[in-house]
């Protein structure tokens, strides 16, 4: 089992966020927690091209976009500040809807932008913490506990 502590959740957290499209995969060493990019040309040293069932590591999957596209329509939810989120719960609907939110806050409400960050980031911490428990990567109770102490984010 690796250490909580000594992982790169936000390494890890933009592995699972990753959407594009072309081949490539991260994948995480699951004796020391080191996360690798490893492309079909280029291996994971940037060189040798290697099969993936030739490397004994864990492939981090992304996480299907309907769940980051949660976080905006959350984050939308709940600002107090109404206008804000009517007119961002309008910029994420249809396709477009991550360039058109982040458009929206960028242009017209850059001071939320600490406050999207933050919930973002919060967001997708746990999400890595609950991906490592589920993979068997980290103890439950050091999830549970990384869980408790950060508790799903409000926005003010």
């Amino acid at each position: 089992m690796l250490d909580l502590s000594s992982l790169d959740l936000e390494e890890i957290a933009t592995a699972l966020a990753d959407q594009t499209d072309y081949e490539h995969r991260w994948l995480i060493n699951p004796q020391n927690g080191a996360v690798v990019f490893w492309t079909s040309d280029t291996g994971i040293d940037g060189q040798t091209p290697v099969d993936l069932d030739e490397l004994d590591l864990i492939c981090i999957d992304p996480l299907p976009s309907y769940i980051w596209y949660q976080d905006m329509a959350d984050f939308a939810d709940q600002i107090s500040d109404d206008r804000a989120g009517r007119r961002l719960a309008r910029a994420i609907q249809g396709k477009g809807a991550f360039r058109r939110f982040k458009a929206e806050l960028h242009e017209e409400y850059p001071h939320l932008l600490p406050a999207w960050y933050a919930f973002r980031e919060a967001r997708a911490r746990r999400r890595v913490v609950e991906w490592l428990a589920a993979n068997s990567l980290i103890e439950d109770d050091a999830a549970a506990r990384f869980l408790d102490e950060h508790p799903e984010p409000n926005v003010q």
